[in-house]
């Protein structure tokens, strides 16, 4: 288990009235239109709680026009990227900025909101990022060796481009004045966060209830449900046995291995598997290993050899022919598909 998250200075609250609080949100093009929600919401609710103009927020985007969000919605944008430089040399610069990730955020790359979120951060100016933002702050060098969260399904892929940075499946995570979190409610959870820091728990309390929330979540919460209530199992050595495997993916264990740590025998693993999930343990493992590869297909642009070589294939055409068989599709045509939906 991974030590403490959140690592950020111990702040006082303030009281609504001294300041507002200005939080800016970049959308990138297919931004998620639900952590967006998430992270804006109780900030509006928090100053309706407080009775203040306690916060306030702008929109960026590339060139100022509205972004379409991955539903189809376009968001209003209130400036440019270039506006936002213009701004944040006066004294009207954000508290923080958010980037706000996106389907195909791997494809993302601009030098210019690289450089400006490097001399932002450098300026004390806080750094985050929803959902798959992660991608566009490791992009411009802000996680090297840093803690960061990003949603569990761009991790392993996220973890292959960007090995510097400390990911974490968490819900979100604080390091060094920069903000990640994974997305979808858990943007609400680091925004409660935040509110906590800026006006005090009385206040997050008040917007819990009226976002019909009990509390909010801490930071190493899990993203997904335990393997217990995902796969509706119950038995303690499958569970056990499963989550060996998903451990161990670019290195397979062997089954003698696995029987090992299990405190059981191969006959019993076989058994357990074909009676609970209908296949061998070695047809379930392989299935862990090509759902990750099929992930980093989608979420990444590593090579494909690399990508077999991650998920402990031997070679790229023992890899394929897994594939083929489980996905009715090669990986190249895979990656292909994709590059159809992302064009």
């Amino acid at each position: 288990m991974h030590g403490p998250s959140v690592k950020e200075k111990p702040h006082k609250p303030v009281s609504p009235a001294s300041r507002t609080h200005h939080y800016a949100f970049f959308l990138l093009p297919n931004f998620t239109m639900l952590a967006f929600a998430m992270a804006v919401e109780p900030l509006r609710i928090a100053n309706r709680m407080s009775g203040q103009a306690s916060y306030r927020w702008s929109v960026i985007s590339l060139d100022g026009a509205p972004v379409p969000a991955s539903n189809g919605i376009a968001m209003n944008a209130d400036m440019s990227l270039k506006e936002a430089k213009e701004r944040a040399r006066t004294d009207d610069r954000p508290d923080v900025v958010f980037v706000c990730g996106s389907l195909g955020v791997e494809r993302f790359h601009n030098r210019e909101l690289n450089s400006w979120l490097g001399t932002l951060h450098r300026q004390k100016i806080g750094i985050g990022a929803l959902d798959t933002g992660a991608w566009v702050l490791a992009d411009a060098g802000l996680l090297d060796g840093k803690r960061c969260a990003i949603h569990w399904e761009s991790l392993p892929a996220f973890q292959e481009r960007f090995p510097e940075a400390d990911a974490y499946a968490d819900l979100f995570e604080v390091d060094d004045n920069i903000y990640t979190c994974a997305g979808g409610t858990a943007a609400l959870d680091m925004m409660l966060h935040r509110i906590g820091v800026d006006l005090g728990d009385t206040t997050v309390t008040k917007v819990c209830e009226q976002a019909l929330t009990d509390r909010m979540r801490g930071s190493q919460d899990r993203q997904r449900l335990p393997l217990r209530a995902r796969l509706g199992l119950q038995n303690s050595k499958l569970l056990f046995i499963i989550e060996l495997m998903e451990a161990n993916v670019a290195e397979p264990l062997s089954l003698l291995d696995i029987a090992r740590y299990a405190g059981l025998s191969r006959r019993q693993i076989e058994r357990l598997f074909r009676r609970n999930l209908g296949r061998s343990p070695a047809r379930y493992y392989l299935e862990i290993r090509l759902d990750r590869a099929r992930h980093l297909l989608i979420q990444s642009d590593v090579p494909i050899v690399e990508v077999a070589v991650a998920c402990g294939f031997v070679s790229a055409s023992h890899f394929s022919k897994c594939y083929r068989e489980l996905y009715g599709r090669s990986p190249q045509q895979e990656r292909q598909g994709r590059e159809k939906v992302l064009s």
